[in-house]
């Protein structure tokens, strides 16, 4: 493990992996603001439109399946660049498509192909630290991904007043294809020949599968991945919630989002202050419990009082928490004792997007005439996280 790099490289390091671990930011909140113009546009119905959202999610969770384990084979350089260049490319076709359905499905290519930033910014990070170091370097780089939810709607809201939503997909096309020649330049293999493993690329894909046989690790991961579905609770019924039903402008929305993503990032570094104090398993806890309890209080608010200032101060307490729990999260699955680090995060990513994925296009059949639907989706997913996670030991190494 390198546990001596200097600062200078260190936080260069951070910004390339915060970056290319922001696809699902770039490629979902860039464009939250446009989702009701789309959805008159493409005269399709809300839930469809969602189901936008839904599809990019299942991509980056299925594309982790392939990109992870490949990179255990072949390094996580080549899969990189590749799977930027194919985001880019996807992006540009979006642009010019005038179906829903047509943009259903490249969008699910497009998840497809940015899935190998998610999953392999974490595998990188996990080959060169581990224990506490491993925390605050997630604590780090959580908090750059996390600028991106935060200049994203406010960048797609002041797009949507000047272009049409097309350019935003646009924009996207670059920023993939920028990528490519950053990571050709800025990013050295991290996996060595010798810790690769050999054989058929089938060996590897098998190698990520029986991760599956460990039920404590199945339990954590599903546990994480509902963390995810609370949140994309939140992201696929914000702009309705706070357009529609409280009448806000796309700037005011764009600003209130952001003000959120200002939230996760500041929950983000939380954990790697508390690292070497607290157990990430007991802060873990404590976050899953006061961040169900803050969901209990904001449905009860959906149900007697719709306040908009308590759902801007409920909201913004829920996606704090969010933040400090994919860090800590992230960390405790990443430090496992196990050699197929690709593998591994590739199963956090899938549980993560697949989960998400479902809870999107759920939230908007519920109904989008109130927040009543998202507020008990996320305390859902946030009570059933607690209880798996509190079926697993305290200590993360008795999961491996």
């Amino acid at each position: 493990m390198n546990t001596n790099l200097k600062l200078g490289n260190k936080i260069w390091l951070v910004f390339i992996l915060g970056t290319i671990s922001a696809t699902g930011p770039l490629s979902i909140d860039l464009y939250l603001p446009a989702l009701p113009e789309m959805t008159r546009d493409l005269s399709a119905q809300p839930s469809l439109i969602q189901l936008s959202l839904s599809a990019c999610l299942i991509g980056l969770a299925l594309g982790q399946l392939i990109s992870g384990p490949l990179s255990d084979k072949y390094g996580r350089k080549k899969p990189l660049m590749i799977g930027f260049f194919i985001f880019g490319l996807v992006s540009l076709m979006i642009a010019y498509s005038s179906s829903v359905y047509l943009l259903i499905g490249l969008r699910f290519i497009q998840g497809l192909a940015g899935a190998s930033g998610q999953v392999l910014s974490r595998a990188i990070a996990s080959d060169m630290f581990s224990g506490p170091l491993l925390t605050k370097f997630y604590s780090m780089l959580s908090a750059v991904n996390g600028i991106f939810p935060v200049i994203s709607p406010v960048i797609g809201g002041f797009m949507i007043r000047y272009v049409e939503w097309q350019g935003i997909f646009i924009l996207l096309a670059v920023i993939g294809f920028v990528l490519v020649l950053a990571l050709w330049l800025g990013i050295k293999e991290t996996l060595p020949q010798e810790k690769r493993i050999s054989g058929s690329p089938g060996k590897s894909i098998g190698q990520m599968f029986k991760l599956l046989k460990n039920s404590r690790f199945v339990r954590l991961v599903l546990a994480t991945g509902l963390v995810s579905g609370g949140l994309f609770s939140y992201i696929s019924a914000s702009s309705f919630v706070f357009q529609n039903f409280f009448h806000m402008s796309v700037q005011n929305f764009s600003l209130l989002y952001a003000l959120n993503g200002i939230g996760i990032a500041i929950g983000s570094v939380i954990p790697g202050a508390l690292a070497g104090h607290f157990s990430e398993a007991g802060q873990t806890k404590v976050i899953l419990t006061s961040t169900f309890i803050t969901s209990v209080l904001l449905t009860l608010s959906a149900l007697f009082l719709n306040n908009l200032l308590l759902v801007i101060i409920l909201v913004f307490l829920t996606v704090t928490q969010f933040g400090m729990l994919f860090t800590l999260t992230t960390s405790i699955i990443m430090n496992l004792t196990l050699h197929n680090n690709g593998g591994l995060s590739a199963m956090l990513g899938l549980s993560q997007n697949a989960i998400g994925g479902v809870m999107s296009p759920l939230v908007g059949l519920m109904g989008t005439g109130t927040y009543l639907p998202m507020s008990v989706a996320i305390m859902g997913c946030m009570g059933l996280s607690l209880f798996l996670f509190s079926t697993i030991h305290n200590s993360q190494r008795s999961l491996s």
